[in-house]
């Protein structure tokens, strides 16, 4: 093992889960352990909602850190860290362009309480489909009243229209969101400058440790800021070319359990 490794970063979807959404919970639970003893943390960072994610893990949620909503939500072993909520009129002002082109675009609102489709807008398959990622789901009648406080949109677009949709929102609304996407229709709205490394980068802080004893592993475009601001960035073999020009290495495939073997070679 190298002694320097103080902080371990997984994405979820195609890094850490198989594609059947499965992983070895045995040898990761080993794995933790000796993470425990050694003092590193295991930092859970994805773009889905906290409730899903610690869902992943029973038994040991509280054990764990958490980069939620791609940054916008931190948790620490069960303490909340960082939360940023977008303001009102960015909420109101983007569901505006997303209606404009609600032919295409379908949209997920995601807040602090739950997650949020709007009734009508969206098909029931859809809603069931997007459970999966947010098990705190609720239809609503109009996005703009939810009564919660909104930590990032959850956007899906045609598969082929993602790289036109990517651009078009980053012109359409700039200076509100940031948006970032995994591909496959996938587009995320979070705020400017809150990202997965901007989450990692306070439990760091918080924990009195360098980047450069961190270790993060994605697949994702969404994943490139943690990979680079990590001491070293595993893309996964799965990973389109341009995560992988991120990182520093490549490991296994996500149906390889690539994560979970590397970290073996690491605390060998």
């Amino acid at each position: 093992m190298t002694p320097d490794i103080r902080l371990v970063a997984v994405d979820i979807d195609g890094t850490f889960m198989r594609t059947d959404y499965t992983y070895d919970v045995p040898r990761f639970e080993r794995l933790l352990a000796y993470m425990h003893e050694v003092e590193c943390a295991f930092v859970v960072a994805s773009g889905n909602q906290y409730w899903q994610l610690r869902g992943h893990f029973p038994g040991h949620e509280d054990e764990l850190c958490f980069v939620a909503e791609n940054g916008a939500y931190v948790m620490d072993r069960g303490e909340l860290v960082y939360m940023r909520t977008m303001p009102d009129e960015t909420v109101s002002a983007v569901i505006d362009v997303c209606r404009a082109h609600a032919d295409e675009v379908w949209n997920v609102l995601c807040g602090v309480e739950g997650a949020y489709c709007e009734r009508g807008a969206v098909s029931d398959d859809f809603f069931n489909e997007m459970r999966r990622y947010c098990h705190r789901l609720s239809w609503v009648d109009d996005l703009k009243a939810t009564g919660d406080q909104i930590l990032k949109f959850a956007v899906s677009v045609p598969d082929e229209r993602t790289d036109f949709f990517y651009g078009f929102f980053r012109r359409e609304l700039e200076g509100m969101v940031e948006p970032t996407t995994s591909g496959h229709g996938s587009i995320d709205f979070i705020t400017p400058g809150c990202h997965k490394a901007s989450g990692l980068a306070r439990l760091a802080e918080r924990r009195g440790i360098s980047s450069e004893q961190c270790v993060a592993f994605g697949d994702g475009g969404n994943d490139v800021e943690m990979l680079r601001f990590c001491g070293v960035g595993y893309a996964m073999a799965n990973a389109p070319d341009e995560v992988k020009a991120a990182a520093d290495r490549v490991c296994p495939s996500n149906d390889e359990d690539g994560v979970l073997v590397t970290l073996e070679e690491l605390f060998a």
